[in-house]
C-alpha cells in the first residue's frame, strides 16, 4: 500500500475523489466501443454521404465514385482521402485514388498528398511517405508545418534519418519547431548509432527553453543501454555519454519531473548495462518515516535547508506577497498593519486560513472553525487565525459566542471582505520560521505559478508539502480534529553516490501537484 495513501499530495487522490462516476461512464462507453468492433466488418465505412471502399478501386469505379457523391467534385478526392485515413483503409485503397487523380486532372493538390501523407506515416508506411517527398518538393515551392512534421517522423524512423534534419532547419525559419520534431530526430540518430547529433539536438531543445519529451528521455537512456554506439564521426565515449544521462537525472531532480514506468524501466535499464559496475535496481516503496524499503537507506528530509529556506522567504515576499497584483487583493495598508500585528506577536505554530477551513461545514462555519481551534490550543500551539471581517457579523453561519472562543483561543486578523487572505498566509507562516505549519484545503498553484524560475518553484512545492496541514476525515462534534500526516521525506530523484532514489509515475490519475508513491531504488554493490 503507498505510505501516505490519505494524504492531499500522494497520487490519484484528486481525481479518485472526483472522477470516479465519470470513469465509470467512460468504462461502460469503451466496453460499448469493445463491443460494436467485434461484430463483422462492414463493407464499407459510410459517413458525409461518401462510402470509403474496402479494396482498391479501378479508374472506372473511381470515376462512378464521383458521379455519386453527394460533394462537390473538386473537392471528392480530399474528402475521401480524409475519410481512407479516418477509416484506417489499406494503403493499396489510397494508392488507387491517387492514380485516378493524376489520369483525371493530371495533377494531385497540395491538400491531397498532405491527407496521403498523414495516411502514410501514421500507418508506418515510411517508404512510400519518401516518395511523397520527393513528389511534394518538387511541386510545391514550401512546406507547411504539418507536413514537415510528418516528413521528420518518416524520415527519422530510417536510415535516412539525416534527411530530417534540413527540414528541421527550415522550419526554424518560419516557426520554432516542437518539442516533437526534436525527439523524433533525436530518436532516429540514436537508432542508427548516431550519438553526438542526437545530444546537439537535445542541448538545442533546453537552450530554447523547451522541456524534453518523455520518450526523448527514453531513447537517450536505451542508447546508453545499447553501449553507447558512436559513429565514425564525432562519436562519444561511453564515458561522456554515462555523464550526459547523470544530467539528465540531474535535470529530472530540479524540475521535479516523475518519470513513466517505461522511462524507468530505461533508467533501470541502462544502470544494469555499465559496465565495472554492479547496480541492482527494484521497484519498491517508502515506509511512513522516509526509508526505502528496498535498501534500507533514508531519503532526503521534506525541511528546507537554512539556505533554501531563506531563497524562499525572499522569492515569495518578492513576487507573491509584494507582487505587481498583490494591491488588486488588497491596499498597502492593510498589508503593512498585517506586517505589524505579526511582528508584535509571538512566532506562530500553526497558520489557519480560517475562512477556507470553516467553509468544510456549511450552515456551522464557526462551529466548524471553532472544533479545530480548540483541537491545535489541545496541541499547545500557537495559533493564528486569518478571517474576513463578515465573519464578525453574528449571523447562523457565524455564532457570536464560537467567534468570541476562538478570538480568546488564538490570534485572530481579519482583513477586508474583498481582500484575498493568501499572502497573509504566506507571510506570517514564512515569518515565523521552518517549524510554523499552515492550514488550508487551498493548494496554492496560482501562487506556485507566479513564482519566476523552476529552483524556486520547486522549492515553494516543497515547503508547501512539508507545512501545510489539511484535515482528514470529517469532523463530527464532540469529537477530536485529525489532520492528514505529512510526509517527512522529498519525493524527488536523490542521490548518494552508491544509491540512487527515482520516483516514477505509475498512476494515470496523478494530478500536476500530487507526487507518486512509487520508487525505482537503485544500488551499486560491491
Amino acid at each position: 500500500m503507498p505510505s501516505f495513501p490519505t494524504s492531499v499530495f500522494a497520487a490519484g487522490n484528486a481525481k479518485r475523489t472526483t472522477e470516479m462516476l465519470k470513469r465509470k461512464t467512460a468504462l461502460a462507453s469503451l466496453e460499448q466501443e469493445d463491443a460494436a468492433g467485434d461484430q463483422p466488418r462492414r463493407r464499407g465505412f459510410k459517413t458525409d454521404g461518401l462510402v470509403a471502399p474496402d479494396r482498391p478501386l479501378s479508374p472506372t469505379e473511381w470515376k462512378k465514385q464521383l458521379e455519386e457523391a453527394p460533394c462537390s467534385p473538386e473537392r471528392f478526392d480530399v474528402h475521401m482521402m480524409t475519410l481512407l485515413f479516418k477509416t484506417g483503409a489499406e494503403l493499396d485503397i489510397a494508392k488507387s485514388l491517387l492514380t485516378f487523380v493524376a489520369l483525371e486532372t493530371g495533377t494531385m493538390s497540395y491538400q491531397l498528398l498532405l491527407q496521403y501523407l498523414t495516411l502514410c506515416v501514421k500507418g508506418g508506411h515510411d517508404a512510400e511517405a519518401l516518395d511523397c517527398y520527393q513528389i511534394m518538393r518538387g511541386a510545391f515551392p514550401a512546406l507547411e508545418t504539418g507536413a514537415s512534421s510528418l516528413f521528420i517522423k518518416a524520415f527519422s524512423r530510417t536510415e535516412s534519418w539525416r534527411e530530417a534534419l534540413p527540414i528541421l532547419r527550415d522550419m526554424k525559419k518560419v516557426i520554432a519547431p516542437s518539442t516533437r520534431n526534436y525527439s523524433d530526430i533525436i530518436g532516429g540518430a540514436l537508432l542508427h548509432g548516431a550519438a553526438a547529433p542526437a545530444w546537439q539536438l537535445y542541448d538545442e531543445v533546453l537552450g530554447e527553453g523547451l522541456t524534453p519529451l518523455p520518450d526523448t528521455w527514453r531513447a537517450l537512456f536505451e542508447g546508453g543501454a545499447r553501449g553507447g554506439r558512436a559513429e565514425e564521426e564525432g562519436g562519444m565515449s561511453p564515458a561522456e555519454y554515462g555523464e550526459r544521462l547523470l544530467g539528465v537525472l540531474g535535470y529530472m531532480r530540479d524540475n521535479q519531473v516523475y518519470p513513466e514506468r517505461n522511462l524507468a524501466d530505461a533508467i533501470k535499464t541502462w544502470f544494469h548495462s555499465l559496465p565495472g559496475h554492479h547496480w541492482r535496481g527494484e521497484w519498491t516503496t517508502v515506509s511512513p518515516k522516509g526509508v526505502c524499503k528496498g535498501c534500507g537507506s533514508e531519503l532526503e528530509s521534506i525541511q528546507l535547508t537554512p539556505e533554501e529556506y531563506t531563497h524562499l522567504e525572499a522569492r515569495v515576499m518578492a513576487d507573491i506577497i509584494q507582487g505587481k497584483d498583490v494591491f488588486q487583493k488588497t491596499t498597502a495598508e492593510e498589508l503593512e498593519s498585517f506586517k505589524a500585528f505579526v511582528k508584535r506577536k509571538p512566532v506562530f505554530d500553526v497558520v489557519v486560513d480560517g475562512l477556507n477551513v470553516a467553509n468544510i461545514v456549511k450552515g456551522r462555519q464557526s462551529e466548524m472553525l471553532l472544533a479545530v481551534v480548540c483541537e491545535l490550543e489541545r496541541q499547545g500551539l500557537t495559533t493564528l487565525v486569518l478571517g474576513r471581517k463578515h465573519m464578525l457579523r453574528p449571523s447562523a453561519s457565524w455564532d457570536r459566542r464560537n467567534m468570541g472562543l476562538i478570538q480568546k483561543k488564538a490570534h485572530c486578523f481579519f482583513t477586508e471582505n474583498t481582500s484575498e487572505d493568501d499572502p497573509f498566509l504566506l507571510y506570517a507562516t514564512l515569518h515565523s520560521g521552518n517549524h510554523c505549519r499552515f492550514l488550508s484545503r487551498d493548494l496554492m498553484r496560482d501562487h506556485k505559478a507566479c513564482l519566476p524560475d523552476a529552483l524556486t518553484r520547486r522549492l515553494f512545492f516543497k515547503w508547501q508539502r512539508g507545512h501545510q496541514l489539511v484535515i482528514h476525515g470529517t469532523v463530527a462534534q464532540g469529537r477530536r480534529v485529525g489532520f492528514q500526516m505529512i510526509s517527512p521525506y522529498d519525493t524527488i530523484v536523490q542521490s548518494t553516490g552508491v544509491s540512487w532514489h527515482v520516483p516514477y509515475d505509475d498512476s494515470v490519475d496523478r494530478s500536476s501537484y500530487e507526487v507518486p508513491q512509487s520508487w525505482l531504488c537503485l544500488t551499486n554493490k560491491p
